[in-house]
């Protein structure tokens, strides 16, 4: 807690200072100049708190190793499911970074029902700020601390055997950074109705873990039951997984089929990866406007 709430005066006195003229009458503060105000305060907290950012990395660790391990029999060489001279780890690792994404991104949404139970949340909002700067200023953080553990995790790359190329690396973190920008918003929209921690988790950890089961990020989306097909179809972090995966392996010499196994397909009709892209934005925007007017409503 020491950790958590050191920042806090500084980053109140930055807005103060901020907020007051030079005659001492307080004046709206510049939307931008809020958004990093607010964006700046989470990233100083997450940086401070070590224990936090490990556990963020140990259970995308621990599904690499155990699931990667234990179902490569299962998803690798002879089993038809993956094409011949691939791996199971090879597939699943852009998935296990895309998991690292979802829960650091929907999870830092915690911190609005934290500054809510010790009164900072109110300060914020009676601020001269506008309360659209503050989902903003929250969904950035919380995409900035996915994005520091996605990164990390590619640091397992060569271990697993995955080939990287500068290209593909670029384009995935930047698929990466829309997803996280998407879930953080998706996280602060619920987390503006909560009003315990306790709740918040059960909430998030009810809907969290069916979007990544149901994602692609630990299986390939072919030859499924028809009844588990749907419904990963309904799911938005399957059309944000899909590009990451084809992004990474078309740019560093991976065969046709294993790419082509990474891809959305509904029936018949694989869909292109910009409409994947377009999904994810929709559903971004979508969100964020929710966080906005959830955020507005409060007192």
């Amino acid at each position: 807690m020491t950790n958590a709430t050191a920042s806090s005066p500084v980053v109140e006195q930055e807005a103060s200072a901020a907020a007051l003229g030079s005659t001492g009458i307080r004046v709206r503060v510049p939307f931008w100049q809020s958004v990093f105000i607010i964006w700046y305060r989470d990233i100083l907290r997450f940086t401070r708190d070590r224990a936090r950012l490990i556990g963020s990395l140990a259970q995308p660790i621990l599904f690499l190793v155990v699931f990667g391990v234990g179902l490569s029999s299962a998803f690798g060489a002879g089993s038809g499911v993956l094409p011949p001279h691939t791996t199971y780890l090879e597939f699943m690792f852009p998935g296990v970074i895309g998991m690292t994404v979802l829960m650091t991104s929907i999870f830092s949404a915690m911190q609005i029902v934290w500054d809510r139970e010790f009164g900072f949340l109110r300060e914020i909002l009676v601020a001269p700020i506008d309360r659209s700067a503050v989902a903003v200023g929250k969904a950035l953080s919380g995409a900035s601390q996915a994005m520091i553990g996605g990164i990390i995790m590619l640091i397992f790359a060569p271990i697993v055997g995955v080939r990287l190329s500068v290209l593909g690396v670029l384009e995935m973190l930047a698929l990466l950074l829309l997803l996280a920008v998407s879930l953080s918003a998706f996280g602060i929209a619920i987390a503006s109705r909560m009003k315990s921690m306790q709740g918040f988790q059960v909430v998030m950890n009810f809907l969290m873990m069916p979007m990544l089961f149901l994602s692609g990020a630990l299986f390939p989306l072919k030859g499924l039951p028809t009844w588990m097909a749907v419904l990963t179809r309904f799911d938005p972090v399957t059309y944000a997984i899909a590009p990451v995966r084809v992004s990474l392996f078309s740019n560093s010499g991976y065969p046709a089929p294993f790419i082509n196994a990474a891809q959305v397909t509904i029936g018949s009709y694989t869909l292109p990866l910009l409409l994947d892209v377009g999904i994810v934005a929709v559903i971004g925007v979508t969100v964020l406007g929710l966080a906005i007017a959830q955020l507005r409503k409060r007192d």
